[in-house]
């Protein structure tokens, strides 16, 4: 009489693999598409600006709520046109490095590129409200007592030279820790990161080394003295440590 197990009719081991097989490789395939959300279409720089995609193609719409309400559609199906980007190719090949024409940390090429970010403050979790905020903003909030403080201090370039007075210091109320630092250079006040700045406790001065005196001046500035957006939070961060590549002519050449 023929047996009716199905283990003899069926090698399970085998189809388990091939089912893991094929279950990973449509994992990857929708992985690969979804990471096409950003970015996409890729355009080049050649002649009729040909429309790049790749295998697979473009993932559909879709639409995900922030935690502040607003919407965000990706990938976003109307053709938005390439920001004018201050620089030029070196060579007539495709690939060729770009060769600023202007100020390339105000024109962001290269290392001083930045997002186009919304132009709204970054916010909390929980209450919904501006994170990065100025001390004098933020009733109930202070510097640690065993850190030096900076308010009150010079701030100095990489060239030795003064290029304002420190007049308060940006927190993130989230992180609990001090993002920025507001600098008074005499026309205005500009925020410096702090991530670029070193504090001297003992000199009683802010050295920022990424950056001239003189080019404090043309640093980003804020449209609300006491507010910061998410883009002009990048474009600040941009320009600062661009200055590493872009502040004097010699850092822009090769060490040998």
């Amino acid at each position: 009489m023929p047996s009716t197990t199905i283990t003899e009719h069926f090698d399970i081991a085998f189809i388990s693999l091939y089912v893991f097989w094929l279950f990973f490789a449509a994992l990857v395939f929708w992985l690969h598409r979804e990471s096409k959300r950003e970015g996409y279409p890729l355009v080049t720089d050649r002649k009729g600006r040909v429309r790049v995609v790749g295998f697979p193609d473009m993932p559909p719409p879709k639409t995900f709520i922030t935690h502040d309400g607003r919407s965000i559609t990706v990938p976003r199906t109307n053709e938005v046109e390439p920001p004018v980007v201050g620089a030029v190719p070196a060579a007539g090949f495709f690939g060729a490095p770009l060769v600023p024409t202007g100020n390339p940390m105000v024109d962001g090429v290269g290392p001083a590129a930045y997002a186009q970010r919304a132009d709204v403050p970054d916010l909390t979790f929980d209450d919904g409200v501006p994170k990065i905020v100025p001390l004098r903003t933020a009733p109930g909030w202070t510097l640690a007592a065993e850190d030096p403080d900076p308010r009150g201090m010079p701030v100095v370039g990489a060239d030795g030279k003064v290029a304002g007075t420190c007049t308060d210091a940006w927190i993130d109320i989230s992180e609990v820790l001090v993002r920025y630092l507001e600098v008074d250079i005499g026309t205005r006040r500009v925020l410096v990161p702090m991530t670029l700045a070193r504090v001297d406790g003992k000199k009683k001065q802010i050295r920022v080394v990424s950056v001239l005196a003189s080019q404090f001046a043309d640093a980003p500035g804020l449209a609300n003295p006491n507010q910061v957006t998410l883009r002009e939070e990048d474009r600040i961060c941009a320009y600062f440590a661009s200055g590493h590549l872009y502040a004097t002519r010699a850092r822009q050449e090769p060490l040998i």
